[in-house]
């Protein structure tokens, strides 16, 4: 009788993890980004990355701790196994999958180039040749901005600084993510700053893992779920006031 008890106790100790995890999870995000991770008034984290996660954790049944860092220490945090999953709107990009998992895509932006409201010199990415750009350390836009002919690219840790750089006559012009130029320009930028010329270099945004996580299989599922059931879609229309593609 106590052999059969051992058994049927482990027995259910194998099935109840296979719906829950039983260590916390602990999930990178960057400081910044609005809107997808940023400090509220209240002195917590939101955005949209951030709901994203939390009703993924929740179908999946994860605990987490999210650890909010600079967004070139992501994927230093992945591979060294300090993070066990990262969303900071991490473009999906053949180099980083070298080092790093992605999930299924879950959201498509380009890239945009912001200058002062009295510019009229810059009209598109091609304009920022022999100009001085301000950038994300870490991110595409890096690359991307270097191939321009640039006469400078001044990195930033956080891409308020290079947004204020701009504003202050600092810089000729700033770069990023799309989504996050208009949100700027049209809170704190409002009449200092605008966005020029079309979005380029658009891919898609991925949750990121170390590589082989068994985690990754999961939050797939899960997203899907999130986007056959309109779960995703109430969300992007509650943080960019708009329907999903």
């Amino acid at each position: 009788m106590k052999r059969l008890a051992v058994l049927i106790l482990a027995s259910l100790m194998v099935f109840t993890s296979g719906a829950a995890f039983a260590d916390k999870l602990y999930v990178g995000v960057d400081t910044a980004f609005v809107p997808f991770e940023y400090k509220g008034k209240d002195g917590k984290y939101t955005g949209f990355d951030i709901d994203l996660w939390a009703e993924i954790a929740k179908r999946i049944g994860a605990e987490y701790e999210l650890r909010p860092m600079d967004f070139n220490g992501l994927i230093p945090g992945l591979t060294t196994g300090n993070l066990d999953v990262a969303l900071a709107a991490i473009f999906i990009k053949s180099s980083r999958e070298k080092k790093i998992d992605f999930s299924h895509p879950y959201f498509r932006a380009g890239l945009k180039v912001m200058v002062q409201e009295k510019n009229n010199d810059i009209k598109s990415p091609a304009d920022l040749k022999g100009k001085v750009v301000a950038v994300k350390l870490g991110t595409a836009t890096v690359e991307y901005v270097e191939t321009l002919g640039a006469k400078k690219v001044v990195k930033f840790p956080n891409i308020d600084q290079a947004y204020l750089e701009v504003a202050t006559g600092g810089a000729d012009a700033a770069m990023h993510d799309t989504p996050n130029v208009l949100y700027y320009i049209k809170t704190a930028g409002m009449g200092k700053v605008k966005a020029v010329g079309p979005d380029v270099k658009a891919a898609q945004y991925g949750i990121a893992f170390p590589q082989g996580s068994a985690l990754r299989d999961k939050v797939n599922v899960a997203l899907l779920e999130m986007m056959e059931d309109g779960a995703y879609a109430d969300l992007y229309r509650k943080w960019f006031d708009a329907d999903p593609e």
